[in-house]
């Protein structure tokens, strides 16, 4: 386990503190991966984790001279959110709608999902399709890759241990071009990719395909192109014969991995099918978005942006005492340093409402809000609560009388063994904050990262939409 773990307050000190601990030291931005690592046993040489959240300006997304900008701090909650990826970039941003949930949304980011380099990981194909590219630092200097030539193999990239991912580049979409994202999951939300592409066409006067770039997740050991595909679509029209031997030649393109998720033969055919939807949905017109106009964020007020910084960089070392407001109160607790923040709350703060039910940000039971976003506790290491805003389901009632969405549960009896409430309550109280009256398409959407193995759900989105109600009957007095 770590024995010091940093709040950086400048990029210049996170860098000084990765160049003096090498590869005994990693970066911690969402920490949503790595935090799992550790919790498994993981990276036993680890000495030091250097926390870049408090930096504030490093989760900007904006347009530099030709290129879109995503700082390592960009979450996926932030890519959907974007106007400017949805409009110049839009594979990503369908690419990051399909992560999780929207409180892992709110922690993970971009970076470290290329990061960790899986193939699973959906931001990567959108991004080898867009040929994105990064820039690594360090107190040494800063250097730029084509993401296609960050990848050495399954989990492995060519970083080095004093590196920190500073920016993330794109080219953004010309007016010729159209892109799209598509992923087969096992289930509707909460699903690692069985086989997922990303397609990128250019397009000429005529309506030909003028370029095209295919991109194939979870089928390799790293994200791999469909060049026999690609050359085939140039010239040609997007007709239903096309895109149907498009898929095919991709299909030729690669030998799949073979997994739980899915056989080799299975993702063969997949691949074939998925990349003649995507050209097929490419030539509609208006192109296929999915992404809802309103998603449900659950990010709070300041949208998951860092408004306050730290002064100085904090250390944490394993006796550090941990400060912050839990539900309006300074608390001050010396241990559980090395928890993650869902232990340090039920254990050293004396707060039992948050549950765990999964421990890996499956089932939403231990869902509370960091600095105004919910976030899933099990995931944030306990120091990132250092002078900050937590609130818990004990924090949730108003004054006297409970939350809208608390009284909402009792009366329309949502509740059955009650262990998967407290995440539930607190995914409604956000979404209730940020849309005043959703509908039943915004609610499923806010409590996609909730599960209940009690109930059909029916009760707990009738429970929702009474809190609604009961909301803007308090507005109109």
């Amino acid at each position: 386990m770590w024995e010091v773990y940093y709040s950086a307050s400048t990029i210049d000190e996170a860098l000084a503190f990765l160049d003096k601990h090498g590869s005994e030291a990693r970066v911690v931005a969402g920490g949503t991966d790595l935090i799992l690592e550790l919790e498994s046993g993981g990276h036993p040489d680890l000495k030091a984790l250097i926390d870049i959240t408090r930096i504030p300006d490093l989760d900007t997304i904006s347009l530099h001279g030709d290129r879109i900008v995503l700082g390592p701090l960009a979450t996926h909650n932030h890519v959907v959110g974007s106007k400017l990826i949805r409009e110049r970039a839009l594979p990503l941003a369908q690419a990051s709608w399909e992560v999780g949930a929207p409180p892992l949304r709110n922690r993970a980011t971009v970076a470290g999902n290329l990061i960790t380099a899986s193939p699973a990981n959906d931001t990567i194909t959108p991004l080898i399709a867009l040929d994105a590219e990064v820039t690594l630092a360090s107190v040494a200097g800063e250097r730029t890759i084509r993401l296609a030539d960050f990848y050495r193999g399954l989990r492995r990239t060519v970083m080095r241990p004093d590196e920190l991912m500073r920016e993330i580049r794109i080219p953004p979409l010309r007016a010729d071009q159209r892109g799209l994202f598509l992923k087969l999951g096992l289930r509707r939300a909460q699903a690692i990719s069985v086989v997922d592409v990303a397609v990128v066409v250019a397009f000429d006067h005529l309506g030909a395909v003028s370029d095209a770039r295919i991109a194939l997740g979870s089928v390799a050991p790293t994200i791999v192109r469909a060049p026999l595909a690609e050359s085939y679509l140039i010239g040609e029209r997007l007709t239903a014969e096309t895109n149907a031997e498009a898929g095919r030649l991709a299909s030729q393109s690669v030998k799949p991995i073979d997994d739980l998720r899915g056989s080799a033969d299975y993702r063969s055919e997949m691949v074939k099918i998925l990349v003649a939807r995507a050209l097929g949905q490419l030539n509609a017109d208006p192109p296929v978005d999915r992404i809802p106009d309103a998603p449900p964020m659950l990010w709070g007020a300041n949208k998951g942006v860092v408004t306050r910084g730290l002064p100085r960089a904090i250390r944490h070392g394993p006796d550090t005492p941990i400060e912050s407001r839990v539900n309006g109160i300074a608390v001050r607790a010396a241990g559980g340093q090395q928890k993650s923040l869902l232990h340090w709350l039920r254990d050293e703060v004396k707060l039992p409402g948050t549950k765990e039910g999964c421990a890996e940000g499956e089932c939403g039971a231990c869902t509370v809000f960091l600095d105004g976003a919910a976030v899933l506790s099990c995931m944030v290491h306990a120091p990132r609560a250092h002078n900050a805003e937590v609130v818990t389901i004990e924090g949730l009632q108003r004054g006297d009388a409970l939350h809208p969405i608390q009284q909402a549960f009792i009366d329309q009896a949502a509740v059955q063994c009650g262990f998967c409430t407290p995440g539930f309550l607190m995914a409604g109280a956000k979404l209730l904050d940020e849309i005043k009256t959703p509908d039943t398409e915004q609610i499923n959407y806010g409590i996609s990262g909730n599960l209940c193995r009690c109930t059909g759900y029916y009760k707990i989105v009738d429970a929702f939409q009474q809190a609604a109600k009961m909301n803007t009957e308090v507005e109109q007095g």
